[in-house]
Order: structure tokens, then sequence, then C-alpha cells
């Protein structure tokens, strides 16, 4: 399994990354015993779908799952819309797209359709359902609810492992966007890789509710026994050394600030 990441700045693009999106993918079999590499979008925000052509080509992506539905986390939904409905071999195959409820209106809103357009040609929406995974080729998708002003979730992906000699399975979670709350450990727990917003910085973001700080991401990667930090989701105006700093304070264990185009393999 491995993990790119498309873009990483938090809460809008940024001058050097897009806003939230992350690929995950897999070797595995389809349906008929074929070899094939399986593609997960996890979230796509702004600038990431241009980005996201660097990496994957979009007809490829298998599922695309949103964490919640704030603009710097689905708005380049348009941009897939238009790719697969424009295509120039003619329209593609809907994609599944797992997201919290109200994901169709959000996205027509964003594209400013009337009720008229359903996007049924280019996206099939699943809500996300907590203690059901989701199965798709040799990954399994999970979603916990997490702790920010709009409904969120966070998504733990297990996949075979990329590693010859190692495990034969491997995982890695995603927070999204959320401060500290009781999902968040299940959601964490021995991953090999934990993908954690830090979008707050101590001492200067004291409202609660809304993100992590780099201390409160490492305080759950120490408590949920995570391999592996990394830190994702940091404003333009942040320095991500002060945030990596604030992780090390209560984590010992590597922490990595994510970069767009850097990858893991697990």
């Amino acid at each position: 399994m491995r993990l790119t990441v498309v873009g990483c700045s938090g809460s809008m693009s940024g001058p050097a990354s897009a806003a939230s999106c992350y690929l995950v993918q897999a070797d595995g079999a389809d349906d008929s015993g074929r070899p094939r590499t399986w593609s997960v979008l996890m979230d796509l925000g702004s600038g990431a779908m241009g980005a996201l052509l660097n990496h994957v080509d979009p007809a490829e992506v298998d599922l695309l799952v949103l964490s919640h539905l704030h603009a710097d986390h689905m708005v380049d939904m348009i941009g897939m819309q238009v790719y697969r409905r424009w295509h120039p071999v003619g329209g593609l195959s809907p994609l599944p797209v797992l997201a919290p409820a109200g994901a169709l209106e959000r996205v027509r809103g964003v594209g400013g359709d009337d009720e008229s357009e359903t996007y049924a040609g280019e996206f099939t929406f699943a809500e996300h359902r907590p203690g059901e995974p989701v199965q798709l080729g040799p990954l399994t998708i999970e979603s916990f609810p997490v702790n920010h002003p709009v409904p969120a979730y966070g998504i733990r992906v297990t996949g075979p492992s990329s590693r010859p000699g190692g495990p034969e399975r491997v995982t890695l979670a995603y927070t999204g966007d959320t401060d500290l709350c009781e999902q968040l450990v299940p959601l964490a727990a021995d991953v090999d890789l934990l993908l954690s917003e830090a979008a707050f910085q101590e001492g200067r973001d004291t409202v609660r509710g809304v993100h992590l700080t780099g201390r409160r991401a490492g305080q759950l990667a120490a408590s949920a026994s995570v391999r592996r930090l990394v830190l994702t989701h940091l404003q333009p105006w942040t320095d991500p050394e002060v945030v990596r700093g604030e992780a090390h304070e209560s984590y010992r264990g590597p922490v990595d600030v994510a970069a767009p185009g850097a990858r893991w393999v697990l």
C-alpha cells in the first residue's frame, strides 16, 4: 500500500500546494483475477484536480472518500465532474463517492446547478457508515466520526504490504479535520502511518472543537501507538518546524511534515 500527497495546504490552496487530497494505492486483482492497481482518493480540495494529473489518470480512480464537505476538501469535485463528463474518449463511468450526508446538494451548489443536475453520469454517492467497512479490491476502508463544526469523518485504510518480508497487511489512518475526541484513538490504533491534521499552533490558536495542534497530534500518536506520524493541513502562514516540534513533545516516533508529491510505501 502506498500513500502519495497530492495536496496538503490547510484551509486553502497555498503557494506551493493544493488543498487536501491524498492518493492511496495498492496492487491486487480485479474480479477476473487479473493484476491491477487500485486507487482511492481521500478528499479533493481546491487546486487538487490539476495536481492529481501528475500522479494518476483520474479515470483510473476507483473511489473518492470525502472526509467532510468544507470547500478546501471537496470543491474540485466540479473539476472531476467535468473530466468524467467531457473526456475526449467519451463519458466515463460514474465514480463512487463515500461522503457525509448532503454531498450531492453540496456539489450541486458549488457547480451552480439547479436540482435537475443529479451528476448521476459522473458520481454515485454513498454515506459514511461507521462500523460498516467498505471493501475495494485489496483495500478495506473504515469511517470514524470526528470533532469538527460540520459532520466529519476520519478514514482508516487497511491493505497489502508493499515491502518484501514485511507483514501481510498494513494500515494507515487519516484524521480529516478534527480536534481531539474519543473516536480518534480507535481510528489510529496501532496504524503504520497516521496522517494527522495539525492546522492550529499552540499559544496562537485557542479555539477548540475545530483543529488539532502539533502537540495534540503527537498526543494522539502516542496514545494510539502509531508507528509514524505525518502532519498535514498546515496553513500557508504556519512554520512547519514549529508544529513538528510540538508533536515531538509528546510523541517519540518519527514525525514527517506532508509536502506535495511526498510518498510513503507501507
